[in-house]
C-alpha cells in the first residue's frame, strides 16, 4: 500500500490522480500493489490544490400527492410512498458510494406548476445532471415539457415498469443529452449516477500527450476531456535522471514475482522497464495529468530510448489510470471512458482480420492485467520483449477462451463505434509475427471480419454494448456498429 503521506486529495478543479483513483469507489483497491511500496521521494508529490468534487446532480420525483392509485397502470397495489423511499434511498447510498453531490427538491413535483418550478431552479443554476424519477403514467407531458425546454443539460428519466408504454417513450427517450430507463430493476439507479460521473471525469481528466516539438492544451468537446500536449523530448530527458534504485528494483520485482514466466527480457531490461513507469509517474505529477499517451514507437525506433513504455503502460492502466500507446488521443479517451464508466480497462490493438476464419485478430505489445475489474485478479502473463524491436519488456497477457468482450472505440470525441464477439485463442509469437498480447475474436453482427470499422480499438471482457450506447445516448455522442 503506498505511504499514508501520498493519500492526499488533489485541490485542484481539476481532478489529481489520487482523486481521480478515489472516485472509482471500491475500483480503488487497484492503487494496492501488495508488497510494493513506491516511495514518495522519487515519485514527487503531487501539485497543492483544491479538493475536487464529483458532479452534482438533482434528482425529483413527478408523482401525484396521493396514496394509492386506482385501476389503470402502475395500479392499486403500487406502494407511492414506500417507491418513493427505495429510489430515495438507492439513490442515496449510490451517491455515497460514488461521491456524487445528490440534491432533492424539497417536496416531489406534485403538478405541472411545481415541475415549472423545478425547470427555472435547474436553468438558474444548472448542475452536472437531473434524473427524473417517474412515478405517474399521466405525467409523460410533464417530462417531455421539461425536456424541450432544459437545453442540453443531461438528463435521465428513470420510468419504472408501470409508467410507460411503447408510445410513451416519444419524443424524449431520442433526444439528445437524454436516457430513458423504461425498466423494472430499481437499483439501474446506482448506474444512473455512474454515468453522471463517468461524464464528470471525462470533463475533469488531463491527458497528457507526448508528441512532437509543441506545447499546449486542447479540449476534445463534447466530452470535455484536456489534452495536455508537451515535447515528446522530455520523456528521454527525464528518464535519463532516474537511477537504478530501491524503487526501481521494487517495481521490477513486482512484475517479476507477478509474471506466470520470463522469456526474453533479462534483468537490466526489467530495470529500464520500470524506469519507464518512474518517468510517467512523475510527468503526470509534474503536469496535474491523470493519464499519458506518447509517440512512443518513434522513441524506440530511433533508439532515443532503451525500452519501449509498454510495462509502465499496463501498470497506469491496472491502477485506474490511462496509459496510452502512440499518442492517439481517441484511444486515450476510449481507456478513459472503459474505466470510468465501467471500472475495467480496455486493451487497445492492431486490428488483423482472419480471412481463413472470418475472425479478428487483434495484437499490440502493452495490455492491462485486470481484465475482469480493478477490484479483481489479474489474468496471467509472460514477459517478452518488445516483438518489433526486441528490446525492452511487453506483456503477453493471456485472455481467457469462450470469454465475451465488448469492441469500442471513439471515432472522434462526438462518435464511437461499439459491437460484441467472444475470445476464440491466444496467439503465440513466434510462431506468429506481430505483437506479444494477440487475441482472436469471433464477432457478433459483422458477416465479413474484413468489413470492421476502426485501428487502435479497445477489446474488454464482458457485454458492455448497451452500456456504452446509454452513455453515449446521455452524452449527446454518436454510436454506429464496429
Amino acid at each position: 500500500m503506498e505511504p499514508n503521506a501520498r493519500r492526499r486529495q488533489s485541490r485542484c478543479p481539476v481532478m489529481g490522480r489520487r482523486s481521480f483513483l478515489g472516485t472509482l469507489g471500491a475500483s480503488a483497491l487497484a492503487i494496492k500493489v501488495g508488497v510494493l511500496d513506491f516511495a514518495s521521494e522519487l515519485l514527487g508529490g503531487e501539485p497543492a490544490t483544491q479538493p475536487a468534487r464529483g458532479p452534482r446532480i438533482r434528482a425529483a420525483f413527478l408523482r401525484p400527492n396521493i396514496k394509492r392509485f386506482w385501476m389503470g397502470w402502475p395500479g392499486a397495489c403500487y406502494d407511492i410512498d414506500g417507491s418513493e423511499l427505495l429510489y430515495r434511498r438507492t439513490l442515496t447510498e449510490a451517491a455515497t458510494r460514488l461521491g456524487v453531490q445528490l440534491e432533492f427538491p424539497e417536496k416531489p413535483l406534485y403538478d405541472a406548476a411545481a415541475v415549472t418550478t423545478f425547470l427555472e431552479e435547474v436553468q438558474k443554476n444548472p448542475p452536472d445532471g437531473v434524473i427524473l424519477n417517474l412515478m405517474d403514467m399521466s405525467r409523460w407531458g410533464d417530462v417531455n415539457r421539461f425536456v424541450q425546454a432544459r437545453g442540453t443539460l443531461p438528463t435521465i428519466v428513470f420510468s419504472p415498469m408501470g409508467t410507460a408504454f411503447t408510445g410513451h417513450l416519444n419524443p424524449s427517450s431520442r433526444a439528445r443529452n437524454v436516457f430513458v430507463a423504461s425498466t423494472q430493476d430499481v437499483a439501474w439507479l446506482g448506474t444512473a449516477l455512474k454515468m453522471f460521473q463517468a461524464m464528470w471525469r471525462m470533463k475533469n481528466t488531463r491527458i497528457c500527450v507526448v508528441s512532437g516539438n509543441a506545447s499546449g492544451d486542447r479540449q476534445l468537446d463534447p466530452v470535455g476531456t484536456t489534452m495536455h500536449q508537451i515535447p515528446r523530448a522530455r520523456f528521454p530527458e527525464e528518464l535519463a535522471k532516474i537511477e537504478v534504485n530501491d524503487d526501481v528494483r521494487a517495481v521490477a520485482d513486482f512484475w517479476r514475482k507477478q509474471a506466470k514466466r520470463i522469456v526474453e527480457p533479462q534483468e537490466q531490461a526489467i530495470l529500464n522497464a520500470a524506469k519507464n513507469y518512474i518517468v510517467a509517474r512523475r510527468i503526470l505529477a509534474a503536469e496535474n495529468c491523470q493519464g499519458i499517451t506518447m509517440d512512443c514507437l518513434g522513441l524506440v525506433g530511433s533508439r532515443i530510448i532503451p525500452c519501449p513504455p509498454c510495462m509502465a503502460w499496463q501498470r497506469l492502466n491496472d491502477e485506474g489510470s490511462v496509459g496510452c500507446c502512440e499518442a492517439d488521443t481517441s484511444a486515450a479517451i476510449s481507456l478513459l471512458l472503459s474505466t470510468s464508466l465501467f471500472g475495467r480497462p480496455g486493451f487497445m490493438q492492431d486490428p488483423a482480420p482472419n480471412t481463413v476464419n472470418n475472425t479478428l485478430m487483434g495484437a499490440h505489445c502493452s495490455c492491462p492485467t485486470k481484465l475482469d475489474g480493478l477490484d479483481q485478479p489479474p489474468a496471467e502473463q509472460i514477459l517478452r520483449s518488445h516483438s518489433e524491436s526486441e528490446v525492452g519488456v511487453s506483456p503477453q497477457v493471456l485472455w481467457r477462451i469462450d470469454q465475451k468482450v465488448t469492441i469500442m472505440k471513439f471515432e472522434g470525441p462526438s462518435s464511437m463505434i461499439v459491437g460484441t464477439g467472444k475470445v476464440v485463442r491466444n496467439i503465440d509469437t513466434p510462431p506468429s509475427g506481430g505483437c506479444r498480447t494477440s487475441v482472436e475474436l469471433e464477432l457478433d453482427g459483422v458477416p465479413d471480419a474484413r468489413d470492421t470499422r476502426g485501428f487502435h480499438q479497445l477489446f474488454l471482457y464482458g457485454n458492455l454494448d448497451l452500456g456504452f450506447r446509454a452513455y453515449a445516448q446521455l452524452a449527446g455522442i454518436t454510436v454506429g456498429h464496429i
